[in-house]
């Protein structure tokens, strides 16, 4: 099988690759900047409309992580824009080139996000792939970026969304980010600190991917989040306990968060419980399930 990754040189793609050629696929990225990688890259302008003709060639899977960091640059209008088409309008783009070309693809695995059910309430259930979308900005990113992921199904071709919660792996990313003021010994939760974490360790998010590719009888979005998600301040906490460093600081003001980081502080001070139960329900099992044996593993 002969997979091609759009954002394969990003940290979920970087993983996903290797797990893949360990598993002996034949991979190969598309990206704005071709570079020496372990995958065979083809160049696509997506601002221009283009996809080099070969990229295609013998492909049986596409797997779309392309999109910008929501939380790399202060958000402004210019940035939230940047957001949505670098998600719908890549997808769109892909799906055309699909529509217009012969080709061998059966599948296509789109990453999304558990942002399609907005910040949400804390106190309320678990929120499943059923439920209706957010009303909020993200919310309404991820709806345009799934609904063009949709459309493939009108080519005969088998499409699943992968929402997902919050990455943790061992270099880079958002655990980087949470330790840092822990190990500089000035973490502390922000805002009530209630706000839930829906989590996942990048080894079971690629296996959701490789589950995703090979079970053909996933179709749609599915929750990729630990069963076990944490409060923002028991997050802190474990941080904390693992790195055996001191918790001595009240919680951040929310306040001081949306000083700082504007308006994408909505996405780190609010959030609500995600349900893990369907991708399990198709047979998947968790190799970290909670969070202590998944910080241990990154941290040690």
């Amino acid at each position: 099988m002969k997979i091609l990754i759009t954002g394969g040189s990003g940290l979920i793609g970087t993983h996903l690759t290797e797990r893949l050629i360990a598993k002996h696929y034949e991979v190969v990225h598309l990206s704005r900047s071709p570079r020496r990688s372990s995958a065979k890259t083809f160049s696509w302008k997506p601002d221009e409309r283009f996809i080099d003709s070969e990229a295609l060639k013998g492909v049986n899977v596409v797997v779309h992580l392309a999109g910008a960091g929501i939380a790399d640059k202060r958000w402004n209008k210019r940035y939230k824009e940047e957001i949505l088409t670098s998600r719908a309008a890549t997808a769109r783009l892909l799906v055309e080139t699909l529509r217009g070309s012969k080709h061998d693809v059966t599948t296509f695995v789109s990453s999304s996000g558990i942002s399609y059910y907005g910040t949400g309430d804390p106190t309320r259930n678990a929120f499943a792939e059923w439920d209706p979308p957010g009303n909020d900005y993200m919310a309404y990113v991820t709806v345009e970026w799934e609904r063009e992921v949709a459309i493939v199904k009108e080519l005969g071709i088998r499409p699943v969304m992968i929402r997902t919660g919050l990455v943790l792996t061992r270099n880079g990313g958002a655990l980087d980010k949470l330790t840092m003021p822990v190990k500089c010994f000035v973490g502390a939760p922000l805002g009530s600190g209630s706000q839930w974490i829906n989590w996942i360790h990048i080894n079971d998010l690629c296996d959701i991917y490789i589950k995703a590719i090979e079970d053909t009888l996933m179709e749609g979005p599915y929750n990729a989040v630990a069963p076990n998600p944490v409060s923002n301040k028991e997050l802190t906490r474990e941080i904390a306990r693992v790195l055996k460093r001191p918790l001595w600081l009240p919680n951040v003001p929310g306040f001081v968060v949306r000083m700082i980081a504007g308006e994408v502080a909505e996405v780190v001070l609010k959030g609500g419980k995600v349900s893990s139960k369907k991708i399990e329900d198709a047979g998947f099992r968790f190799q970290y399930r909670d969070i202590e044996p998944a910080l241990k593993d990154l941290l040690k």
